[in-house]
């Protein structure tokens, strides 16, 4: 939503002043229909993170991402180096999800899906508003010398933020190893795991530096995403909007003065409170347009609906609006754009669909050992050499055995074929067939046993005299 009149604030960010040193900003604390929404959704996705390292299925984890070995659980199924190409596929329609949303409902997965606002919002800035209260007692206390009262406020506070840090680095590691792992690592001496220790301290220190300094800058100089809504964004996205339409009137916004026909005095329904500036936490006046620094989190929306009630006014001065809706009133469209991108949305959950259903435990692959022929036993019967290459991808143990379908036998180098849990078994094996059953170059098939269940079936050649 451009406003073609006041286009000077597009030349810098509002974090920033002219000289380039940072303005810290100091939102007000959000009440309101959305925020009470946005708690739901942020408490529920802050329940699911810390407490997934310990959901297990079929015991295995819920979900680990151990980049460390390569190796990854999703849904409690093990996923390794030679799945990498689902894992991609994944990412893949994660990234284009992302976009999809974006171009109908603008960034509205940063406020209220995306971490890092909602550990900012829910968590970290709610223990400021507890201790040290709202956006008015927060600049009155910094601009306060350093007395009693400031030092106690300010170590608690970041103690606080430390020791959440310190859960949040522990929760990320769970993640990577394992809750299991994780917990021997705690309950054991440091010194056993002192480069263990020493990463989980300078991540805990990391996540404690984004969320005591550097805050919105994520998202608004950091985050790749912020630039790439530039490009996505249409008259047709759906984005928080102030109407403009509505809000300036003829004459543009003004205070409200009680019992006055604003439309008579060429009055918009903005009353100029700016109540949604000192609510937003990345320090914009949505009343602008859309900027990259908005993060769509609403609370512009509560606060203004707020003052529209106090005052006899509708709701809905800002909103979800697009361009087309502010401007000529119409409503959200699926465009071409949209199509395509559904389509391709589809497309790509559906191979990932195929993909997982046809996926197996295992990967076997037989082929006959390189710079060998076939040889004629001392009983008339031909037979090949064989290499077997089986990959374990689960965390059981298996007894192989291979069985020749049709005319033939299998004579293996050792007397049993052992399958070690997420190992892999590379052997050698002898098929032999009776001379009058083989052809040139016959295609044979071999049934991989494992605990007695076949597991696959595998075709191969085997090569016999060309006569």
């Amino acid at each position: 939503m451009l406003r073609e009149d006041n286009e000077g604030f597009r030349d810098h960010i509002s974090t920033v002043d002219e000289k380039g040193k940072r303005v810290w900003v100091y939102p007000k604390k959000p009440s309101g229909t959305y925020f009470n929404k946005r708690k739901i959704v942020s408490y529920s996705l802050l329940i699911l993170l810390f407490s997934l390292p310990y959901i297990k299925v079929a015991g295995e984890p819920f979900l680990m991402l151990n980049i460390l070995e390569r190796k990854f659980i999703i849904f409690g199924k093990i996923f390794w180096p030679q799945d990498f190409y689902i894992f991609a596929l994944g990412l893949i329609i994660a990234v284009v999800f992302v976009i999809f949303f974006t171009i109908i409902f603008g960034r509205l997965f940063c406020g209220w899906i995306c971490p890092q606002t909602i550990f900012m919002e829910m968590v970290f800035r709610q223990i400021e508003y507890w201790i040290e209260g709202d956006f008015k007692h927060q600049i009155k206390l910094n601009l306060a010398p350093w007395n009693r009262e400031k030092i106690i406020k300010k170590t608690s506070k970041h103690i606080l933020f430390w020791l959440i840090a310190f859960l949040v680095a522990n929760t990320f590691l769970s993640y990577i190893i394992g809750a299991d792992q994780l917990w021997k690592i705690i309950t054991s001496p440091v010194k056993e795991h002192v480069g263990g220790f020493v990463t989980i301290i300078l991540f805990s220190f990391a996540f404690y530096f984004v969320f005591a300094r550097l805050r919105e800058q994520v998202c608004t100089t950091i985050c790749p995403y912020g630039r790439l809504q530039g490009v996505l964004l249409d008259q047709n996205t759906m984005v928080i909007a102030y109407d403009y339409v509505r809000g300036e009137g003829e004459n543009g916004r003004a205070k409200f003065k009680k019992n006055e026909d604003r439309v008579a005095a060429g009055k918009g329904d903005c009353i100029d409170c700016n109540q949604c500036v000192y609510v937003c936490p990345t320090g914009i006046d949505i009343r602008n347009g859309t900027q990259l620094e908005c993060v769509n989190c609403t609370a512009c929306i509560d606060a203004c609906d707020h003052m529209m009630d106090s005052v006899g006014l509708e709701r809905g001065l800002i909103g979800f609006l697009s361009e087309n809706n502010i401007k000529d009133r119409e409503k959200f469209k699926f465009t071409s754009r949209v199509k395509a991108y559904s389509a391709l949305l589809i497309a790509l959950i559906a191979t990932l669909v195929i993909l997982l259903v046809t996926r197996s435990d295992f990967q076997t692959n037989i082929t006959r050992q390189r710079g060998t022929t076939f040889q004629i036993t001392s009983d008339g019967k031909v037979s090949n050499i064989f290499e077997i290459y089986i990959i374990n991808k689960t965390r059981k143990a298996y007894d192989i055995k291979l069985d020749l379908e049709g005319h033939g036998e299998i004579e293996t180098a050792v007397k049993q074929l052992r399958l070690r849990p997420e190992r892999e078994l590379k052997e050698r094996f002898v098929v032999k067939m009776p001379f009058k059953e083989v052809s040139d170059k016959e295609i044979i098939y071999i049934d991989v046993y494992g605990n007695g269940k076949k597991i696959q079936t595998v075709k191969t050649k085997f090569i016999g005299p060309d006569f």
